[in-house]
């Protein structure tokens, strides 16, 4: 309901009947799948849903602004979001990410950019403005493609999110600079730029102060009076409010979300919170991305293609050039450094508030913040067609092997096959009886971490035949499969009965149906990874309730040889073979 009426609001104000809703969800519900289903991202299917139904297309919405205006509330829920998994320490930790890596990649690329405009013989202030717009990155593609990516808790995602938090805190001075550069710009004071400066400073304490002091008592008292609603309410209230502190202040509202999701995030209403703002957030992030779609003018496109066709490229180029060399020399890998690239080479959507700042005082025409807003949303369409381009000619990412000795030559009692969970408890007992073992792992990192705790695990994949031969198989007493791809296990049990028919394996199911396909396979032992814990839980959930030990016990063992029973049936008659012996709650009262 929520979702709708928001999409009908902005519908409204884009100037449209509230009938075009229909449309504008169904441009959405069509579009992202088929785009998503082609390898082409969500981000390009809502940019292309937004163009087919904007002026240049069906035209049923004919003022993109206002809905890129409304929409830009999904970035800024968005960055709400991202500040709830940001604790004040872990934010402390990235200083010097923020400040050292973000200051440098946006000095030298506002320097590099700059210089387009003067080689195509624009004046230095208007030069200046078209450069420092562009290199402020667009939060909302690049937040959605490393959310798609799963990159977002990766070293490498937070890096490319200490940069973003740079550029939007840049956007202040770069509207300071836009106002001294207008013509007339230079007669503001000292002292009114020092109580501008305090303002800003004024506004972040107070929202400090009252997420530390104000924020917890309220959702406090709210969780014990109010219903789910208020509760809905009062985040949006947070975020909204916050964001609107921060605009008053002369920053950014994206800014102001994500301190008020940093000093949530240690509430013990921090998850109650991002599941609330939730569907706001994808729903208005989406319709963003609809309207940087409508707004595409393809007939400014069409009038300026010379100038575009050349700014596109060099402004992509250059910036893409300026990121690499700065994450090379804050020691990146050549393959993270181009891939931050590639991902932050457009121009974002602080760009359309500084060329419009620009234009109002003067320094740009309304012709040259047309040709600006269509470069910029270009490079925004352009990005996820060059992350395709970019995943498909970057080789998969070999393994450093350095300092990780491979397998060869062993000849332990045991070898085990995978170092994770299972194997590490499994090699407890084996090696307090006094047992050699040989341990093999395909993952450089879970070696490495194992070295730390005293472990020798040497590389390898089980599940090839010359590994197995080289880490001594056909010499072992037994052999333990708990390597963390189920397949993987399939393949090793296969090959060690066919061709070690005399050594035993065990191995590691992931589930039922797994379990019966190693049956099949001819596996000595198998066991679920949860079957155990699972027994253990459920007698211990009996004791809660208050059975004596005796009774829990016996009930566990009957459950057992149920389990075990209908194990049997289905290895000969399939899944749904034993199917009668599970005890269902279907009547239950």
């Amino acid at each position: 309901m929520a979702a709708t009426e928001a999409a009908a609001g902005a519908a409204h104000m884009a100037g449209t009947s509230i009938d075009s809703v229909v449309i504008l969800l169904a441009a959405a519900v069509i579009a992202v799948p088929l785009f998503r289903k082609l390898g082409l991202g969500s981000v390009l299917g809502y940019l292309a849903a937004g163009l087919a139904v904007g002026p240049f297309g069906l035209g049923i919405f004919h003022d993109p602004q206002s809905v890129i205006h409304v929409a830009e509330l999904g970035v800024v829920l968005f960055l709400f979001i991202i500040g709830l998994e940001m604790q004040p320490s872990r934010l402390w930790a990235m200083r010097g990410e923020i400040f050292g890596l973000g200051l440098a990649q946006v000095l030298l690329a506002v320097g590099l950019l700059t210089c387009v405009g003067l080689a195509l013989g624009f004046p230095v202030a208007s030069s200046f403005v078209s450069g420092a717009g562009f290199v402020l990155t667009s939060t909302a593609i690049v937040m959605q493609m490393l959310d798609e990516r799963n990159q977002m808790s990766l070293p490498k995602g937070r890096r490319i999110i200490s940069i973003l938090l740079l550029e939007d805190l840049a956007i202040v001075p770069l509207l300071a600079l836009v106002a001294f550069l207008a013509p007339g710009g230079g007669e503001v004071t000292l002292a009114e730029r020092f109580v501008s400066i305090a303002i800003g400073l004024g506004c972040i304490a107070a929202l400090v102060v009252a997420g530390r002091y104000l924020l917890n008592p309220m959702f406090g008292l709210l969780a014990r009076f109010g219903g789910r609603e208020v509760m809905t309410a009062a985040a949006l209230l947070v975020v909204l409010g916050a964001a609107v502190l921060m605009q008053a202040g002369g920053l950014s509202m994206a800014m102001g979300a994500f301190l008020a999701g940093v000093l949530l995030s240690e509430s013990t209403f921090r998850h109650q919170l991002e599941a609330d703002i939730e569907p706001f957030r994808g729903l208005l992030l989406g319709l963003f991305f609809l309207g940087v779609g409508m707004a595409l003018d393809l007939q400014t496109i069409v009038s300026n293609w010379a100038l575009i066709a050349i700014c596109v490229p060099a402004y992509m180029i250059l910036k893409m050039l300026v990121i690499y060399g700065v994450a090379r020399l804050w020691r990146a890998d050549h393959r993270e450094a181009l891939e931050r690239a590639v991902l932050m080479a457009q121009g974002g959507e602080f760009a359309f508030v500084l060329y419009a700042s620009a234009m109002q005082v003067g320094i740009i025409s309304t012709q040259d913040n047309a040709v600006l807003t269509a470069i910029v949303i270009v490079s925004m369409a352009l990005t996820p067609l060059m992350m395709i381009l970019h995943d498909r000619m970057t080789p998969d990412e070999i393994p450093s092997l350095d300092g990780i000795e491979a397998a060869d030559g062993l000849s332990a009692r045991v070898l085990m096959i995978g170092f994770g969970r299972m194997g590490q408890i499994i090699s407890q007992p084996l090696i307090a009886r006094g047992h050699s073992i040989s341990i093999i792992e395909k993952d450089p990192e879970t070696i490495r971490n194992a070295d730390e705790f005293g472990f020798k695990i040497w590389y390898g994949d089980g599940a090839r035949l010359d590994v197995l031969h080289a880490a001594g198989a056909a010499e072992a007493s037994l052999i333990i499969a708990v390597a963390g791809d189920k397949n993987a296990v399939t393949r090793i049990t296969q090959l060690v009965k066919h061709e070690f028919p005399l050594v035993p394996i065990m191995a590691r199911a992931f589930d039922r149906e797994h379990a019966l396909e190693l049956a099949n396979a001819g596996v000595d032992f198998q066991l679920r990874e949860t079957l155990e814990s699972a027994f253990s839980m459920g007698r211990e959930a009996l004791l809660q309730l208050g059975d004596e030990p005796e009774e829990a016990d016996e009930v566990i063992a009957g459950i057992r040889a149920r389990d075990m029973q209908r194990f049997q049936m289905e290895c000969v008659g399939g899944i749904f073979a034993g199917r009668d012996l599970i005890l269902g709650n279907r009547g239950a009262s």
